[in-house]
């Protein structure tokens, strides 16, 4: 089992920068595969960047491709992602998620969810 709880969202102008952290408790998180993934209105659930148990293996969305920096600390059991060159378009409730299935992008693949945190970017 693991419990994560995200922070760090707010609102910011666009070309700014915001960053998100994960707290993840629960004995299995140094192996799990960590994403984040957003949501926004009227539209479905993305993957936004996914990072592997060891950290050395990412995934970033092509929309988020340059701009945006996964990480994680497993001492720390910690996810975090560096959003910078915002834009309008980033807008959206992000989510922090755990899989135990191993390397996937896919949020349906995700057993355990955070809560969310807004982010709302203005132009």
């Amino acid at each position: 089992q693991v419990q994560l709880v995200e922070s760090g969202g707010g609102l910011v102008q666009a070309g700014g920068s915001l960053r998100l952290s994960c707290a993840a408790s629960g004995r299995t998180f140094s192996t799990n595969t960590m994403g984040w993934f957003r949501q926004a209105p009227g539209k479905e659930r993305e993957s936004v960047a996914v990072i592997g148990w060891s950290g050395s293996r990412t995934y970033y969305a092509d929309s988020v491709k340059g701009r945006f920096i996964i990480s994680r600390d497993n001492a720390k059991n910690m996810v975090y992602l560096q959003m910078n060159s915002l834009k309008p378009e980033d807008t959206a409730v992000y989510y922090c998620a755990a899989t135990i299935r191993g390397w996937t992008v896919l949020p349906s693949s995700y057993n355990f969810w955070g809560p969310g945190t807004q982010v709302t970017v203005s132009s």
